[in-house]
């Protein structure tokens, strides 16, 4: 039978040394695990909260809405909605105003002489609804694209992009307003109408007591933009 092997101090104060790590290294990891369980947990409940807190904010909304109908709110409610979406462009309109049908020039460029010339750009689209926006046009329409705060005007190629959706000329921009304002604007001296007729483009505009604009189809949404709340005592 073997003895049993006798370590010296030196080897005993290693060998505690290592059993001492040992316990601090497994405390310590203990602790971390509990930590992380209890800020999980924190999370968890958080949320929960916050979703209580949303829950019962649009229950109450909901509530309000109810009693501003039946208390006999409910017209006024649903005019504001209805001024919203006529600004916003969701809704057709229709009412007096102008239609303006522009086409390429029919004129060949001279030798040495840009072709680009006598063509229609997104440039001169944008100066067209630019005049007529000054004019006071409460809704414009492109080749049947609603013009809203948002949309884009650009080249694509041979075509003009409008909402995402490719035109080609000729181009028809319908506005409602008064008519004679919207067509005295664009026929100012010096203005886009003389500018393309000097080019040979082809414009032709109408004025009409009954123009039909549809409403915008695309999506929108606001990803950064955020409602600033006001602050109490300011207006």
């Amino acid at each position: 039978m073997k003895e049993p092997v006798k370590l010296d101090l030196k080897a005993r104060i290693v060998v505690g040394l290592v059993f001492v790590v040992l316990g601090f290294m497994l405390s310590v990891q203990f602790k971390t695990t509990e930590r992380q369980k209890s800020i999980h947990f924190e999370r968890v409940e958080d949320l929960s909260e916050r979703l209580k807190s949303v829950e019962a904010e649009k229950e109450q909304l909901e509530d309000e809405l109810d009693n501003l109908r039946k208390n006999g709110s409910g017209a006024l409610v649903d005019s504001e909605m209805e001024r919203l979406m006529l600004l916003a462009g969701t809704t057709e309109v229709r009412g007096k105003g102008v239609e303006i049908v522009l086409d390429d020039s029919s004129i060949p460029s001279r030798a040495g002489e840009n072709p680009n010339l006598y063509i229609i750009h997104d440039e001169d689209l944008l100066r067209v609804l630019n005049e007529l926006r000054a004019a006071g046009a409460e809704a414009i329409a492109l080749n049947d694209q609603r013009i809203v705060a948002m949309s884009e005007v650009r080249c694509a190629g041979p075509t003009v992009s409008v909402n995402n959706v490719r035109s080609a000329p000729p181009y028809t921009i319908k506005a409602i307003g008064d008519p004679k304002n919207l067509n005295s604007a664009l026929r100012l001296r010096g203005g886009v109408v003389e500018t393309f007729e000097f080019w040979g483009i082809h414009v032709k505009i109408n004025t009409s007591d009954d123009v039909h604009i549809p409403a915008f189809k695309g999506m929108r949404a606001f990803e950064y933009a955020q409602p600033v709340e006001k602050e109490e005592g300011k207006k």
